[in-house]
């Protein structure tokens, strides 16, 4: 069934854009009627995403940022964009892509200070991640300048922001005497006895969820047609368990009361992998930080075609800065 939705999404995203870029002189002409400056742009982007959370880290206390990036765990996102731009300082964006977010405490660095007891933990996790969202772009110098038809740069900075859904499905490893390596979808096993009605505070999360993209960019333009950039792609989520790790261990005896044998037995292993000398996995210990949702953000590439409005002349901005008097001589 999972195979059969990646395949639906990426077809469909696929006959999305060769009808945009099949039928763009049909709809350039509608997009220009009263406004020569509107126009529809598609494009692809991919970098690296990084994920913030319960797992992994460096030395010290966990932090919700740069400090406790695990580069190692950094991993490809891709995925397309259609903007549309009624004027050349603001335009609404919709775009779809897949990542693929991870997380291990055994790579944490320790030195036997806080982040000891993260790393005896030893839980870890991976999980694909569809996302789809919308965002209004503003490009401030642009606005600022409205006004000045002469003022037409080939590099263009902009911030953004919005409002998305993406879907993820955590799984955790267990591994053999024999050191063979197994992955386990984690929902379904409520680690943090999410849905059990002796935990009433912890309802079973949704692998469905809003997020809020934001970010900044910088956009170059290479033809009156086409652009490179680059850009800041953060989430913030309110969810804190893309991992499946936020708050205390529970009694493992209600793994048996509650789940399939087979379900509880892969529970009782896959919940308590606390390794080394310094463990507390009592019940009530603490297993992760309720205090801060987990997050992701990616650095991306992004390359656009202009498909509608504008698509050159004496309006276009390298048109205009062709035919600009030189400063100097």
């Amino acid at each position: 069934m999972k195979n059969r939705l990646h395949y639906f999404i990426y077809r469909s995203l696929l006959l999305f854009l060769l009808t945009v870029l099949t039928t763009h002189s049909i709809y350039a002409q509608h997009v220009r009627l009263g406004n020569d400056k509107m126009n529809i742009e598609i494009g692809l982007n991919f970098g690296p995403t990084f994920f913030l959370g319960d797992l992994g880290g460096h030395r010290g206390y966990g932090t919700t940022f740069i400090k406790d990036l695990n580069i190692p765990l950094t991993k490809l996102m891709k995925g397309a964009f259609l903007s549309i731009h009624p004027n050349e300082w603001l335009g609404f964006r919709l775009a779809a892509q897949y990542t693929y977010l991870a997380g291990e405490d055994k790579i944490i660095v320790t030195d036997g200070r806080p982040e000891s007891f993260r790393k005896s933990r030893n839980l870890d996790f991976r999980s694909d991640v569809w996302e789809a969202y919308t965002a209004v772009e503003i490009f401030p110098l642009m606005m600022l300048n409205k006004n000045n038809e002469d003022y037409q740069p080939l590099l263009r900075p902009y911030v953004f922001a919005g409002v998305g859904l993406f879907h993820f499905n955590p799984q955790g490893s267990l591994t053999d005497q024999n050191g063979n390596k197994t992955w386990h979808y984690l929902h379904p096993l409520h680690t943090e006895g999410e849905g059990f009605p002796e935990y009433p505070n912890r309802p079973n999360y949704s692998l469905t969820q809003i997020n809020i993209p934001m970010g900044a960019g910088l956009k170059y333009l290479l033809t009156d047609n086409m652009n490179v950039g680059i850009e800041l792609l953060y989430r913030k989520t309110f969810t804190d368990y893309i991992d499946d790790v936020s708050t205390t261990y529970i009694d493992p005896s209600l793994f048996n009361k509650y789940l399939p044998a087979a379900d509880a037995n892969i529970a009782l292993q896959i919940h308590d992998k606390s390794s080394g000398t310094l463990t507390r996995t009592d019940p009530g210990f603490q297993r992760g930080n309720p205090k801060n949702n987990d997050a992701y953000f990616s650095f991306l590439f992004k390359l656009g075609i202009k498909i509608g409005g504008n698509r050159g002349g004496e309006n276009s901005p390298r048109s205009a800065n062709q035919m600009r008097c030189p400063a100097r001589f």
